[in-house]
């Protein structure tokens, strides 16, 4: 019998798969059969870094800017169909700088702008399948981020987009859900993880003690890409230890 977390066959495209979060979502899926290809911006699978947190062993590439709505449209579709849709692309501007309009505009653009883009791109791929789109927002698009207004205000637009849509997709036969990881060790968070007072601080708030991890977000994400979940549609699952209770 066949498991229910078993995606052999199954067509997965994880958007912001190159490293962190991302990655740890492709190679889930990956480690469970389905056929994997991520986006990310650099040039090649070959300029990533492991020290970054990428690893694209077994995995499929293409570089593109989803910054730029006119990049999704002219990317190649990865396969003849789709069956998963991750969204997990992401960016921050540090030093205040998402108080002034180019960092706001950049923020915003990546983080909420795009997931439309994506997911309009492929919405008749996912209906066709009667597949999933899974949308990675943060536990910030719940509160006040310190700094950071574009960040905070395009994850609660994910929050928000992901209900929407999981609405207005549902009767095409598409779940649409999300995750909201909280502080999970990658290169967006080593403005906290690098530095040991910091951590420490953030540490004292996490109910479990600890950071996430890129596998503990994949395993949400397999969840709700599941059968498992089939009757779950528009809902984001908060997967932060505890940290925003």
């Amino acid at each position: 019998m066949q498991s229910d977390t078993d995606f052999t066959g199954k067509r997965v495209l994880v958007v912001g798969g190159s490293s962190g979060i991302g990655n740890g979502i492709a190679h889930g899926f990956r480690m469970r059969g389905a056929d994997v290809h991520v986006w990310g911006t650099r040039g090649s699978a070959d300029e990533y870094d492991a020290a970054d947190g990428s690893d694209l062993t077994g995995l499929g590439y293409a570089c593109v800017d989803v910054g730029d709505p006119d990049a999704i449209a002219a990317a190649p579709l990865p396969f003849d169909g789709l069956d998963v849709l991750v969204l997990c692309q992401g960016t921050v501007v540090y030093k205040r700088g998402e108080f002034q309009r180019e960092g706001w505009d950049r923020v915003i653009g990546v983080n909420l702008d795009s997931l439309m883009h994506c997911g309009m791109k492929f919405r008749d791929d996912l209906a066709e399948a009667r597949g999933s789109m899974i949308i990675v927002s943060s536990i910030s698009g719940l509160k006040a981020n310190i700094g950071n207004p574009a960040y905070a205000a395009s994850k609660a637009g994910a929050i928000s987009l992901t209900k929407t849509l999981g609405q207005a997709w549902a009767p095409l036969g598409i779940r649409v859900n999300g995750l909201a990881p909280g502080l999970v060790d990658t290169k967006l968070t080593k403005v906290t993880t690098q530095h040991p007072d910091r951590l420490a601080g953030a540490l004292a708030h996490i109910p479990q003690g600890r950071m996430g991890t890129p596998a503990d977000m994949a395993g949400t994400a397999i969840f709700l890409a599941s059968p498992l979940a089939s009757y779950v549609t528009g809902h984001t699952v908060i997967v932060d230890g505890g940290l925003s209770l």
